[in-house]
C-alpha cells in the first residue's frame, strides 16, 4: 500500500493506492506540521484514525509533502515518527511546496510555485530542481498574504480601532474578541497559526468591503514583492498558486498578479489530486 499526504498547518490529506495505483481509501487528520507540534500530538493525531491505524502495517511506502519540513531536523523528526507507526513503510518526507509543483507544473517545464494557504511560500522549479530566495522564520515575522496573516491583520486592527465601525460591529458578533480568549490561543494552546487562519474567513466572506478589499490587495501585494519578485525571471514564467486563500480569493489574486506584469498559472485549491497522477505515473 503506498500513502500520499498533502500536510498544511490546519489539516492533512491522505490517500491510500495499492500497487496498480487504484485508490483504495482516502482520510484526513489534523495538519502535522512539525514546527509547531510535538511528538506526542502528532501520534495522537494519526492514532486516532481508524484508517490509518487499521492499515499502519500494510503501508509500504509513504510520500509525505508537508508545511514546516523544509529542515533536515524537522524532516528526520517527522521520518522517525512515521518509521515507528508504519512499521513496514519507507517513509519520504518533503517540503508541501514539492506538492505544489507536482499538482501545478509538469516535469522539464519552468515555472514559480507559490502556496498561500494557512501559511505561505514561494519557490522557483528549474524543470528539475526546486531553488528558494527567503529562508522561512515562520508565522510569526513571515507568512505574507497568507490565512495566518490576514488573521492577525483583522484582529491587531480591531485593537487598534482600525477598522471602520461597521465592519468592526459584524466582525465582533461573528467572533470571540475577548483578549483573555485571544492569547489563551495564541500562547498557550497548540497551533496558534491555526487559530490566526480561522479570521480570514472574515475577510474572505466580506472582501468587497472596502477595507478587507484594501487588506487583501496589500496583502497580496506584499507577497509579490518579498518572494516572488526575488527571482530574477518573475516576470517570465507562469507563477502558479495552491492553497485556499489562493483559491477563495483567487479573483482578487490574478488583478495583483497582472499588475506586477507576472504571468498567472495554475490556481488550486489542494495539491492533492495532482500528487496522486505524479505518483501514479511511477508506479
Amino acid at each position: 500500500m503506498i500513502l500520499i499526504v498533502d500536510s498544511g498547518a490546519t489539516k492533512s490529506d491522505w490517500i491510500a493506492l495499492d500497487e496498480k495505483g487504484n485508490q483504495l481509501f482516502m482520510t484526513q487528520t489534523l495538519g502535522l506540521s512539525p514546527e509547531v507540534l510535538t511528538r506526542p500530538v502528532i501520534e495522537d493525531r494519526l492514532a486516532n484514525n481508524f484508517e490509518l491505524s487499521k492499515n499502519r502495517e500494510a503501508v509500504t511506502h509513504l510520500y509525505f509533502y508537508g508545511a514546516g519540513c523544509g529542515t533536515d531536523r524537522m524532516k528526520k523528526f517527522l521520518t522517525e515518527i512515521f518509521n515507528d507507526f508504519f512499521p513496514n513503510a519507507k517513509a519520504e518526507v518533503k517540503e508541501d511546496t514539492y506538492a505544489a509543483i507536482f499538482a501545478t507544473t509538469k516535469i522539464g517545464q519552468h515555472g514559480i510555485v507559490c502556496i498561500l494557504g494557512t501559511g505561505s511560500n514561494c519557490s522557483y522549479y528549474d524543470g528539475e530542481k526546486l531553488h528558494q530566495k527567503v529562508t522561512s522564520l515562520g508565522y510569526i515575522p513571515m507568512d505574507d498574504g497568507s490565512g495566518n496573516f490576514f488573521g492577525r491583520k483583522l484582529i491587531r486592527d480591531y485593537y487598534f480601532n482600525k477598522i471602520p465601525m461597521d465592519l468592526a460591529t459584524k466582525f465582533a458578533k461573528e467572533y470571540n474578541l475577548d483578549a483573555d480568549v485571544i492569547k489563551e490561543n495564541l500562547y498557550k494552546q497548540p497551533n496558534p497559526n491555526t487559530y490566526l487562519a480561522t479570521f480570514a474567513r472574515f475577510i474572505v466572506e466580506n472582501k468587497n468591503h472596502p477595507y478587507c478589499r484594501g487588506v487583501i490587495d496589500k496583502g497580496f501585494q506584499q507577497f509579490v514583492n518579498n518572494y516572488i519578485m526575488q527571482f530574477e525571471l518573475a516576470t517570465k514564467v507562469p507563477v502558479s498558486f495552491v492553497g485556499s486563500i489562493a483559491y477563495y480569493l483567487r479573483e482578487e489574486l490574478a488583478t495583483v498578479v497582472e499588475r506586477n506584469d507576472l504571468i498567472l498559472g495554475v490556481i488550486r485549491q489542494r495539491p492533492i489530486e495532482g500528487l496522486v497522477e505524479f505518483h501514479k505515473g511511477s508506479i
